[in-house]
C-alpha cells in the first residue's frame, strides 16, 4: 500500500501537498491514482464508502494529466488529485444510483456540469460514493446498498446524506470529495469525520446534472482535508450554467487568494439557538465554545446573538423538503428508466409495484409526508405556513448580517452516534440536522471545520455567511484551522494484509502494524 512516507496514505495527503509534489516531480498522477485505488481496495471492504470505483477511466485520465504536465502545459492546481464523486451527480456511461434500488442499473448519457468542470480541472475521479438513498438521511444508512461506516470507529455512522464521500477523504481514499447539502448533508457527515466541508450559496455551483431530492435547497459542494483544498475545489466547480436557471450569473471567481489575511477585527455572532444545553452533548459544546475563545484571541469580535425563527427551521424544513421530494420522485414511474417490475396486470400495477420495490422505507416515508402537505385542505396549514417560516429564517439572516461579517455554532448535536441506533427513530435522526437546516432554507453559505474531538470522535465547527460571502467565511475557517492544528486522524490497524479500523484504539486482533 503506498503511503506519503509518514504513515499518511498518499491520497490522503491534502490538495496542496499533493500539488507540490507534483511541482517537485516527487509523484505522477498515476502513482496517486493509483495508490488511492490501493487504498480503496484495502479499507472499502470494510467502510463501504463507494458504489462503483472507476479504475480503468481513473488511470487514463491520470496518464492523459502526466502527459499533459510532461508537454508543460499549464495545469490548475488540483490536476492529478485523486476524488470521491457522490452517486447523485450523473456520469456519461458510468452507473449512477443515487443510491436506490430503483436506479440500480442507470447509465446516464451525459455528465453533470459539476462532472465535466472536474474533468477540465485535471482531478481524477476514482468513484461514485454511497449515500442515503436520493440524499434523505443523516447516516447514510438509507442507502438502498448498505451503510457507510465511520473511519473514526466502523461501529458508528458517517453522517449523511454524503457519507461515503466524507468517509473516504476521512480514511485517505481521496484527497478530495463531492458532495450535496438540503439540509446539511455535506456539513454534517465532514462534522463526524473530521474533514472540511462547505456548503456553497445556492445557485453558486450548477444543479445541472443532480439528481433532484428538494430542487429550492439542494446544493452542490466539496469535503476536503483542509480548508485551502475545499476552497480550491469550490473555485474548480463553482460558476454560471446557462442549463441551471437557478444559477447565479456572476460569481466571485477567487477564493484563495485572501485566505491568509485572518480574522483581526471581524465581527461574529455567536447564535444562541445554536448552543442549547439540552440535546447537545457537553463534548461538542465544550470544543465549540473553545474554537469560539480561540476566534477571539486570533482577533475576531465575537458577540452573542438570537435568531429566534431557528427554533422552527427544522420543522419547516421537514415540510418543504418532502413536498418537493414528492414532486420530483413522481417521474420515476417503471415508464422511461430505472427499475421496471415486468410481472404487473397493467401500467397502474406497474408503477405501483415498481415505487414499492424500488424505493426504502425513508424515500416512501417522505413522499408520503409530502404529498400529505401538498393535498387539498392542508396546503396552506402546512406548506403554506412552512414557507412563511423560511421567510422568518431569511429575514433574521439578513438583520443579523448587518450586524456581523459571520455566525458560528456547533455543526451537530453530537459526535458520530452508533450504526442502528436512530434508524427507527425518524424524529431523533432529523434532529441531527437541527443547527445546519437554516442556512438550507435561507439559501446562505456555510462551512463545517474540525474543532477538536470529544470522547476520541470529531467535533465540527459551523461557520454561516451571507449569500456569496464564501471568501470571508473561508478566510475564517483557515485562520481557525491553522491556528488549532487539529491533526488527528483515524487509528488504523493492519491485520492479515487488511487494514481495520479500531474503535476507540482497540485492537480487533492480533496486530501486524499501527498506524495514527
Amino acid at each position: 500500500m503506498s503511503t506519503s512516507g509518514a504513515g499518511v496514505p498518499l491520497a490522503g495527503l491534502t490538495a496542496g501537498e499533493l500539488a507540490e509534489r507534483f511541482a517537485r516531480g516527487e509523484t505522477t498522477a498515476v502513482e496517486v491514482t493509483g495508490a488511492a485505488l490501493d487504498r480503496i481496495r484495502a479499507t472499502d471492504d470494510l467502510l463501504h464508502a463507494f458504489l462503483t470505483v472507476t479504475d480503468e477511466q481513473a488511470l487514463a485520465d491520470a496518464r492523459a494529466v502526466d502527459e499533459a504536465r510532461r508537454r508543460g502545459e499549464p495545469l490548475g492546481p488540483l490536476a492529478g488529485a485523486p476524488l470521491a464523486l457522490k452517486d447523485v451527480l450523473v456520469t456519461k456511461g458510468t452507473r449512477t444510483t443515487a443510491g436506490s434500488r430503483i436506479l440500480e442499473e442507470f447509465r446516464p448519457p451525459y455528465d453533470a456540469t459539476v462532472v465535466a468542470r472536474l474533468r477540465r480541472a485535471g482531478v481524477i475521479v476514482v468513484g461514485k460514493t454511497n449515500m442515503d438513498e436520493f440524499a434523505m438521511g443523516s447516516s447514510t444508512e438509507n442507502s438502498g446498498f448498505g451503510p457507510t461506516r465511520n473511519p473514526w470507529d466502523p461501529t458508528r455512522v458517517p453522517g449523511g446524506s454524503s457519507g461515503g464521500s466524507a468517509a473516504a477523504v476521512a480514511a485517505g481514499q481521496a484527497t478530495l470529495g463531492i458532495g450535496t447539502d438540503t439540509g446539511g448533508s455535506i456539513r454534517q457527515p465532514a462534522s463526524l469525520c473530521g474533514i472540511v466541508g462547505v456548503k456553497p450559496t445556492y445557485g453558486l455551483v450548477s444543479r445541472y446534472g443532480l439528481i433532484a431530492f428538494a430542487s429550492s435547497l439542494d446544493q452542490v459542494g466539496p469535503l476536503a482535508r483542509d480548508v485551502r483544498g475545499a476552497a480550491t475545489l469550490l473555485e474548480a466547480i463553482a460558476g454560471h450554467d446557462p442549463r441551471d436557471s437557478t444559477s447565479i450569473p456572476e460569481v466571485p471567481a477567487d477564493l484563495t487568494s485572501g485566505l491568509e489575511r485572518g480574522v483581526e477585527g471581524m465581527r461574529i455572532g455567536r447564535v444562541a439557538e445554536l448552543f442549547p444545553s439540552e440535546g447537545t452533548e457537553p463534548g461538542v459544546l465544550a470544543r465549540v465554545n473553545e474554537a469560539v475563545d480561540r476566534l477571539e484571541r486570533l482577533g475576531a469580535r465575537v458577540e452573542d446573538c438570537s435568531l429566534p425563527s431557528f427554533e422552527y427551521a427544522l420543522s419547516a424544513y421537514y415540510l418543504i423538503a418532502p413536498a418537493e421530494a414528492s414532486s420530483n420522485l413522481a417521474r420515476y414511474d417503471g415508464v422511461r428508466w430505472g427499475l421496471r417490475v415486468k410481472d404487473a396486470t397493467d401500467v397502474v400495477d406497474m408503477m405501483q409495484r415498481t415505487r414499492e420495490n424500488g424505493f426504502g422505507a425513508e424515500v416512501k416515508r417522505r413522499i408520503m409526508l409530502g404529498t400529505y402537505a401538498l393535498s387539498a385542505g392542508y396546503y396552506d396549514a402546512y406548506y403554506g405556513q412552512a414557507q412563511r417560516v423560511r421567510t422568518l429564517v431569511l429575514r433574521d439572516l439578513e438583520r443579523a448580517f448587518e450586524r456581523f461579517d459571520l455566525l458560528v455554532g456547533p455543526t451537530t448535536p453530537t459526535v458520530a452516534f452508533p450504526l442502528g441506533a436512530r434508524v427507527d427513530d425518524p424524529l431523533s435522526m432529523y434532529l441531527s440536522d437541527v443547527f445546519t437546516v437554516p442556512v438550507n432554507l435561507a439559501g446562505n453559505a456555510a462551512v463545517s471545520v474540525p474543532a477538536g474531538l470529544s470522547e476520541g470522535l470529531p467535533v465540527g465547527l459551523q461557520l454561516i455567511a451571507p449569500a456569496l460571502g464564501e471568501a470571508t467565511m473561508l478566510r475564517a475557517a483557515w485562520a481557525f484551522e491553522q491556528d488549532l492544528g487539529f491533526a488527528e486522524r483515524p487509528r488504523e490497524i493492519i491485520v492479515d494484509d487488511r487494514v481495520q479500523i479500531a474503535p476507540n484504539g482497540d485492537s480487533p486482533g492480533a496486530i501486524k502494524e499501527v498506524r495514527p
